[in-house]
């Protein structure tokens, strides 16, 4: 009787069963997904392609996120090869590669962080052993170390997360580097003086280069006032000869003419308006001014 009381609810509860049994069967990938399936606790297989797939009722899918990953280490403090110290802020870009090893190795994202942070801590102050502090912070592009030191950096830390965890490191960057409190004064005393070193060096070069064109400018001065006198004393040269050969010439027509026009042109420059003259009745000067001629 309580068979029969309970048998309407059978069809009902297999349903329900068969539902659960294909809930635990059928899982679906996304795009940005792993998943790996395990058999009690061992790890199987890992699906990476999305969709709709099967496993057995009895085995379990564990989900990975596949995007890209970052994460900030908090900043360390580091020596470089010239005993320099740096504190140094950088970050990790990384993914998960192998599912299967990551499971078996770290078992989740912040246990995976913390290998990460060893990994690049120690890469990090091996790497910066080898370079001095002015190769890393400097405005000479061709000295600089740090692209180099960064690069070399996320190959060696890329291998090393794989070969051992399973994870992907994309990329490792300083995003800070700072120098220690007790170290900055004298830091930025000695960058002080290097750019005014240079400021200086600046400034001799650019008096050497004004000297230079100075010098060139007087000397090109020089030579043309040179060149402008000696061609006005040949034109003062020529002149004063044609005048002299105009002068011949016209004494040589009227020689008392000639007299008389160049005794006027001289009394001209002598006498003006308040020149007094005191002469004697016998006077060339007197017979041309009250007669107009010389004497014979």
């Amino acid at each position: 009787m309580q068979l029969e009381k309970y048998r309407r609810y059978f069809p009902a509860l297999a349903a329900l069963g068969l539902l659960v049994l294909l809930w635990l069967t059928f899982f679906t990938v996304r795009e940005t997904e792993f998943v790996l399936v395990t058999q009690f606790g061992r790890p199987l297989y890992t699906v990476t392609e999305a969709g709709l797939h099967a496993k057995w009722f009895f085995q379990s899918g564990t989900f990975f996120d596949r995007r890209l990953r970052i994460y900030n280490p908090r900043p360390s403090e580091f020596l470089s090869r010239d005993k320099k110290n740096l504190v140094i802020e950088s970050y990790v870009a990384w993914r998960i590669r192998d599912p299967k090893r990551f499971v078996e190795t770290v078992g989740d994202p912040v246990a995976a962080e913390m290998r990460l942070h060893d990994i690049v801590w120690s890469g990090l102050a091996a790497a910066l052993g080898t370079v001095d502090f002015e190769s890393i912070v400097t405005t000479n592009r061709e000295a600089a170390q740090a692209a180099r030191l960064q690069d070399s950096l996320s190959t060696s830390a890329d291998r090393a997360a794989l070969e051992q965890y399973g994870i992907q490191v994309v990329d490792v960057r300083i995003k800070r580097l700072n120098l220690p409190e007790q170290n900055k004064q004298s830091v930025f005393a000695r960058m002080r003086a290097e750019r005014e070193r240079i400021a200086r060096q600046y400034r001799a070069e650019g008096e050497e280069q004004a000297l230079s064109i100075r010098a060139g400018a007087d000397r090109q001065r020089e030579e043309i006032l040179s060149a402008a006198y000696k061609e006005a004393e040949k034109t003062k040269g020529e002149g004063d000869a044609e005048s002299t050969r105009v002068y011949s010439q016209a004494y040589s027509r009227n020689p008392r003419f000639y007299k008389l026009l160049r005794t006027l042109e001289s009394y001209k420059k002598i006498l003006d308006d308040k020149t007094t003259a005191i002469l004697s009745s016998d006077s060339e000067l007197l017979k041309i001014l009250m007669r107009g001629e010389t004497a014979q």
